[in-house]
């Protein structure tokens, strides 16, 4: 079995293509039995954030688990997967490990060295087991992925350069503001993970006074208590944009929230003395709507926007160190897999040996019943011994091949050598709580 992973990000792909394969919470399900009921599919895990849609997967064939996977993805984008392939990246076995691992590490992305990626993978890895998608192999590469990621934060600098999503973007914007959001009135569109995580650092920088508002308004409520904040529901959006110098949008809404009449409508009571009215977009589909920011008196910063500008990287020893523990992680789960792909040909070729002793035994007990039991028992015994014996060399000797770079052809010659059928190894029926920082969305 071969790993794929296959996806887009904000590196490949503007934010209309990124909203067009963006999965919901509600369609993760379907869309992950969509995978694993293709031909190729045996397993699949979906990352779908912000930043990236990803879908990671282990697949009997290269060709034939790329062209099913494309198949699932265009379908939900509702294109081509010609129209697609110029916004997709594909990653084939050791460099789909490598791949999955760094974006665990947070150095895939858009700010370099954040932490709520681990959040993100670790939701989707929980969602894939619950979907029953993620078997034996992609239940090893994410916990491990888990595993690395917490390793890169707690034995490198890296979350020097590891600001979140929402403070990179709250910089931005206060750019345009004087430079501060002290004092500056603000609300959170949206109490999610994302929108939690803008109301903690719009109040850790002294923005305020500050509104929540959500489609469900007790959530709203919740978040706005905890940080002394106020909450108001959706109807009095036009009413509380007014008022306010700064938004965070980051809804799970497939459709926009803050859309143009309700923009419009909140500028004209708004005091035009004020300055700009500074919208950060930070949902995948997109919170703002079509004509927005052509408004006079509006700036929005949205993900492209931020693509383009959060150029900046870690320091390069921090990258460096992040760069080695990925590449030592990445070889040790590549001489698992090695060992484990190995290990069912092992024990069914001992299993070959121990059917043929019994066969034995059977025949011998036919044709010498005059023998006691205790001679019997003789007999199996020292067949066992010299059967186990003759094994013992070459099993272990087929392990330590098999940990190495193309260790996978002794399996296959022993498989060939004495035709057998290996069957495919069960998924793992439970998933270890895998704690981790909180993710975006």
């Amino acid at each position: 079995m071969k790993l794929l992973a296959v996806g887009a990000s904000y590196r490949t792909a503007p934010v209309a293509v990124l909203e067009q394969l963006a999965v919901a919470p509600a369609e993760l399900t379907r869309t992950l039995d969509r995978l694993v009921a293709q031909p190729y599919v045996s397993e699949a895990v979906l990352v779908s954030t912000c930043n990236r849609v990803e879908v990671y997967a282990a697949v009997s064939g290269f060709h034939g688990g790329l062209g099913d996977i494309c198949a699932v993805l265009a379908e939900q984008a509702g294109a081509s997967p010609a129209t697609l392939a110029n916004h997709l990246y594909v990653h084939y076995d050791a460099a789909a490990v490598d791949h999955v691992f760094r974006v665990a590490a947070g150095l895939d992305s858009m700010v370099v060295g954040e932490a709520q990626i681990l959040g993100q993978l670790r939701d989707a890895y929980h969602w894939a087991a619950g979907a029953d998608s993620a078997g034996r192999l992609l239940h090893e590469l994410m916990q491990q992925a888990l595993r690395v990621g917490k390793r890169a934060h707690a034995e490198t600098g890296i979350d020097r350069a590891g600001q979140s999503v929402v403070s990179a973007a709250l910089n931005l914007a206060a750019e345009r503001l004087d430079g501060t959001l002290a004092g500056r009135p603000a609300l959170v569109v949206g109490a999610g993970a994302m929108g939690a995580l803008g109301v903690a650092t719009l109040s850790r920088l002294g923005a305020g006074p500050l509104t929540v508002t959500n489609r469900g308004t007790d959530r709203a409520v919740r978040l706005a208590e905890s940080y002394g904040a106020s909450a108001v529901g959706m109807t009095e959006l036009a009413d509380a944009l007014s008022t306010v110098d700064i938004v965070v949008a980051a809804t799970a809404a497939t459709e926009p929230v803050l859309t143009h009449p309700v923009v419009r409508r909140a500028l004209a009571a708004r005091d035009a003395d004020r300055g700009p009215l500074v919208l950060l977009d930070l949902a995948v589909p997109r919170d703002v709507g079509p004509g927005v920011a052509e408004l006079p008196g509006v700036e929005v910063i949205d993900i492209d926007r931020m693509a383009a500008v959060l150029a900046g990287g870690p320091a390069a020893t921090d990258a460096a160190a992040v760069d080695r523990i990925v590449t030592g992680e990445v070889e040790s789960f590549l001489t698992w897999l090695r060992g484990a792909d190995v290990a069912p040909t092992v024990a069914a070729l001992r299993g070959r040996a121990d059917d043929v002793v019994a066969a034995e035994l059977a025949r011998l007990a036919q044709r010498r019943p005059d023998l006691t039991d205790d001679q019997r028992a003789e007999v199996a015994r020292t067949v066992h011994r010299v059967v186990q014996r003759l094994l013992h060399q070459p099993t272990v000797r087929v392990r330590q091949l098999a940990a190495e770079p193309g260790g996978d052809q002794y399996a296959a010659l022993l498989r060939e050598l004495f035709d057998l059928q290996v069957p495919q190894t069960s998924p793992v029926d439970t998933v270890p709580d895998i704690t981790s920082d909180q993710g975006e969305r």
